[in-house]
């Protein structure tokens, strides 16, 4: 008896330090890479992502930008507002709110500082519907195409445009995808888990695309050349394997891109985006007669006789969340109208 008696007690005394290094199935492990990147999970379920930091003053701007927007063309233009959330609103909980801000509340922000006559679209309802499917990439900082889709679908339902299903579209993939979360963290985890990059390509539809491509200076964030138009592809092919994958979509930011579709219906639309925003166009192709796109960081000419002499009816502000809420994109955008 005095034998067993020890034993149970010395498993007893065990049980709360097994319990201690236990993670639960809802709660992965969680690290912190460098630059404030945080890592979920561990194999094949490894998530990497930043938190969101920005502050709601700066929201706030940047729905000011798009009411002058409004202001400047006297309300001839359908002017749209999309702040994209990024995977901290939709990953992490709990055990990110100490290092985390509410993107919801930002954006909000933003929403309720908009002028009555441009349209706020919301993300985070329907994105939060579809957070257990693939919409955010595991290994890079950005949205996946799955995750665009679902918000070209909210922002084309807000213009009264006509949308495809992804039953309208080729289903194409880059395998063993690695972004750039690895080259951020040089966490192992991410670099030994690649996953799939799947796109859509638009079928049933006619397209062309032309760019005027941009010389950055070493800074990488001034333009010292603006290149010739020329013709050529919008959707671009990376080998499987490729750290590029996200490219896939006009080739990168550094362009000015048009894109001419067969959807004859008067409807012109300017994006102003960042790099988030490239993977929406693609959706569009059945939507809107001419597609503009415009990276916030890199414009040559004045926005204002831009608009005016494409003819354009719709912009449509898609900024992700942790750009919006700078000054250095709203400065962007505000001197494109009178540069």
């Amino acid at each position: 008896m005095k034998k067993i008696f020890i034993l149970t007690a010395i498993l007893a005394s065990m049980v709360p330090a097994i319990a201690q290094t236990t993670d639960t199935p809802s709660q992965p492990r969680m690290r912190k890479g460098a630059q404030g990147i945080i890592i979920l999970g561990d194999s094949c379920n490894v998530r990497a992502f930043s938190p969101f930091n920005g502050g709601s003053e700066c929201m706030v701007d940047y729905a000011q930008v798009a009411n002058e927007y409004y202001r400047n063309f006297e309300g001839k233009v359908n002017i749209y507002c999309m702040p994209v959330p990024t995977a901290a609103a939709f990953y992490g909980g709990d055990q990110i709110a100490d290092v985390n801000r509410s993107q919801a509340k930002a954006i909000d922000k933003c929403f309720q500082a908009l002028d009555k006559n441009v349209h706020g679209v919301a993300l985070i309802p329907e994105l939060t519907k579809h957070a257990s499917e693939d919409i955010y990439s595991r290994t890079d900082h950005h949205w996946a195409p799955l995750g665009a889709y679902y918000a070209a679908q909210q922002f084309a339902r807000a213009a009264g445009v006509p949308f495809k299903d992804l039953s309208h579209y080729d289903k194409r993939v880059v395998r063993d995808f690695v972004g750039t979360m690895y080259r951020f963290t040089k966490c192992i985890d991410i670099k030994n888990n690649p996953e799939d990059f799947y796109y859509y390509v638009p079928k049933g539809v006619d397209y062309s695309t032309t760019y005027i491509e941009y010389t950055l200076d070493k800074s990488r964030r001034n333009v010292v050349k603006a290149g010739t138009l020329h013709e050529g592809e919008f959707f671009w092919s990376y080998k499987d394997g490729s750290g590029l994958a996200y490219c896939t979509f006009m080739g990168g930011d550094t362009k000015l891109t048009h894109v001419s579709t067969s959807t004859k219906n008067g409807r012109k639309l300017l994006i102003l985006k960042d790099s988030f925003g490239n993977a929406i166009p693609g959706y569009l192709f059945y939507s809107f007669e001419d597609i503009h796109v415009v990276d916030c960081r890199y414009f040559t000419l004045n926005l204002t006789n831009y608009v005016k002499e494409n003819g354009i009816t719709d912009i449509l502000f898609c900024n992700n969340s942790a750009h919006a809420a700078t000054a250095r994109t709203t400065k962007y955008l505000r001197n494109y109208l009178v540069q």
